[in-house]
């Protein structure tokens, strides 16, 4: 009878789309009134999922955490189904919420799960959903022949429904390639042949619909679909991005009050859900959207953007460590626990067969005894000898499931490697595709340049000549976006631990004042500046956060460089550009402890008298849109606070400015 009233809860959840977006209060309060009442069994399994699916991928901390706690309760009692399930849904919410390398390490945990349980309807779904994230990974033709088979095994069980969706899913891949004729057939065959309670289905083909004749530049058409998909939204999120879609196409269509009403009832909704991705796009879309008619407003929503880009950073990371670390630990453990269990059942399969091997022979030898007492002795024993030899396979046997063990877990903590240089592999695959392209269209162009010059044709050969510039230019940019990739990647690897160490702040400070110059020097081949050095040798090493100081000097010479580069715009080739580092130990009173003190002078254009105290506020800058953040300082700031030291700044308009920092020696 439980089961039977989950299930109803269940179907009310998935067919009243209106109140999942609402908070599902009465549903939810009695699915969790159920859950109280229910025991270890499948109900309780049930109720756990529909709970998460209440959530959906709007609140994903709360649906992770149900779900969770459903995967652990479908292991104690064994129920396959109810773990697929509980599986699709942690993917599906992790998706959703932009985390795509978990959810495919749980998508294709999940379709080996259901290889084992042979279960064809989930092997059809994580198929589905490994397509559609080879997609965003950029890998279009493994993407489409994964969405295939799902459609085929979807086929093959007669979910008609679910084989249609899929032709949505392939729409979505080949519009993601660019392929907008394929796209449409399929995406319009997915609207077509879907019926009007699948409410979540007709959604997705209406929205890519639009964004397919969006691209087309049929904005009209465009417009029409997303209305239809705006009717169709069940979640927050789909709310909020047909209500962006259609604020969009208003935007190509020039109707600007109509953009704005449909942004800002986007921007109401994002705000409403508390999703950051949401609350980034529609203030870039805004921030554009008034660059022209009001800067101080587009400024104020770029503003708005760049917090939010850094709490959705902050909330990523939490929602992974959060969620998965509690999750992982169980994981590992599960399949230590299922190695453990196959090791035991093979211990027990041989101790049972040698068992029965011996049993067997003791049954001959008193057999023979009784037949042939003769012969007794000399039958006991060889028999004595044969127990011998089973003993010693029976332990050579254990040795042997000892070593399988140990290659399990091995296999385990290799699997885990492996996840991890899989993803990598992924991010550098396109950057290292565009240079091995380009390098064998600039190899056949050299060709061409050579067969040019022998025919004495110079000018088709500077043609030639330029085409090579350019691909190697290209070459150069995704060689340095790999080379991003690889640095971000170590930097990842090495973590960042915040602790203090023993550092030599001359060594630190000329490191960070050769890189900002070097970085400078990249950018503008022309800039030059004459770095002078002050450093006080008697300064032993201090203990600070050596990365975070390493920062803050940074941000100093990078902003002192920018002053001198100003100035010498202004005044001409007369003026020379000076930037100074110094450090010095200051001998402070008997009650006090001696500090150091860090400067940065330049005598560049300076900092007017109005603005000096405002310069450590966030978002403030002096620089002109699109220079600066104007973070920095702010940032420099709360990292020496937190040192115990201070910052101040004195400056002249036309003659300079020095920042200096002071820390305490211990």
């Amino acid at each position: 009878m439980k089961k039977c009233i989950v299930i109803l809860l269940f179907l009310h959840v998935i067919c009243n789309p209106g109140k999942a977006q609402d908070g599902l209060s009465d549903t939810l309060l009695a699915l969790k009134q159920n859950l109280n009442n229910s025991e270890e069994d499948t109900t309780r399994v049930l109720t756990l999922i529909a709970i998460a699916n209440s959530f959906g991928v709007d609140r994903p901390d709360s649906s992770l955490f149900y779900l969770f706690k459903a995967v652990q309760l479908t292991r104690n009692i064994g129920y396959q189904k109810g773990e697929l399930r509980a599986l699709l849904g942690i993917e599906v919410t992790l998706r959703h919420n932009g985390n795509v390398v978990k959810a495919y390490s749980t998508a294709y945990k999940g379709l080996k799960l259901a290889r084992i349980y042979q279960q064809p309807y989930y092997r059809a779904q994580f198929l589905g959903e490994l397509g559609i994230i080879e997609g965003e990974f950029g890998n279009y033709g493994r993407a489409l022949e994964l969405l295939r088979q799902s459609r085929t095994l979807f086929d093959s069980i007669q979910e008609n429904e679910l084989a249609i969706y899929q032709w949505n899913n392939m729409g979505e891949v080949y519009l993601m390639q660019g392929n907008l004729d394929s796209a449409l057939y399929y995406c319009r065959a997915a609207f077509e042949g879907q019926t009007p309670i699948n409410f979540w289905i007709n959604y997705y083909s209406s929205a890519n619909l639009g964004k397919i004749y969006l691209r087309r530049q049929e904005y009209e058409l465009a417009l029409s679909y997303f209305r239809k998909s705006l009717t169709m939204a069940a979640f927050f999120s789909h709310k909020f991005n047909s209500s962006l879609s259609i604020a969009t196409a208003y935007n190509f269509l020039n109707k600007r009050d109509s953009c704005i009403h449909y942004a800002e009832r986007a921007m109401v909704i994002a705000r409403e859900s508390h999703i950051f991705t949401q609350l980034v796009d529609v203030n870039i879309f805004l921030a554009s959207l008034y660059e022209v008619q009001d800067p101080g407003k587009a400024l104020q929503f770029a503003r708005n953007a760049i917090s939010y880009k850094d709490s959705l950073h902050r909330f990523s990371e939490g929602l992974v460590m959060e969620s998965f670390i509690e999750f992982d630990e169980q994981e590992r453990q599960y399949e230590i626990k299922n190695a453990q269990a196959v090791y035991q059942f093979k211990f027990r399969q041989y101790a049972l067969l040698a068992s029965l091997g011996v049993l067997a022979i003791i049954a001959a030898i008193l057999y023979r005894n009784n037949k042939q007492k003769q012969s007794a002795n000399k039958l006991l024993y060889g028999q004595k000898e044969e127990i011998s030899i089973q003993r010693q396979k029976a332990e050579n046997t254990l040795n042997e499931l000892k070593a399988t063990q140990l290659q399990l877990i091995q296999s385990e903590k290799m699997a885990s490697l492996g996840e991890l240089t899989a993803g990598v592999a992924h991010e550098m695959q396109n950057p290292l595709n565009f240079v091995n392209n380009f390098s064998e269209v600039s190899t056949e162009l050299l060709d061409e340049m050579i067969i040019e010059l022998g025919n004495d044709n110079k000018s088709a050969a500077i043609v030639i000549a330029d085409d090579v510039k350019q691909n190697l230019e290209k070459i150069l940019l995704h060689g340095k976006q790999a080379d991003g990739i690889v640095k971000s990647m170590l930097q990842h690897s090495r973590g960042s631990s915040a602790e203090k160490e023993l550092t030599n702040i001359n060594k630190l400070a000329d490191e960070y004042l050769r890189l900002a110059f070097r970085g400078w020097r990249a950018k503008d081949k022309s800039f030059n500046v004459t770095m002078k050095t002050d450093f006080d040798e008697s300064i032993d090493n201090i203990n600070i956060v050596a990365q975070d100081i390493g920062r803050v000097i940074l941000n100093l010479v990078n902003n002192a460089f920018y002053a001198v580069a100003e100035e010498k715009k202004q005044v001409g080739e007369d003026y020379e550009p000076i930037v100074t580092v110094t450090t010095k130990r200051v001998h402070a009173s008997l009650k006090d402890e001696d500090k150091i003190e860090i400067s940065v002078a330049d005598n560049g254009i300076g900092i007017p008298s109005k603005v000096v105290g405002k310069i450590f506020q966030p978002f403030f800058t002096t620089k002109p849109p699109g220079s600066g953040t104007g973070l920095g300082l702010s940032l420099s700031y709360d990292i020496i606070k937190a040192h115990g030291g201070e910052i101040k700044v004195k400056s002249v308009v036309g003659e300079g400015a020095e920042f200096i920092i002071t820390l305490p020696l211990t």
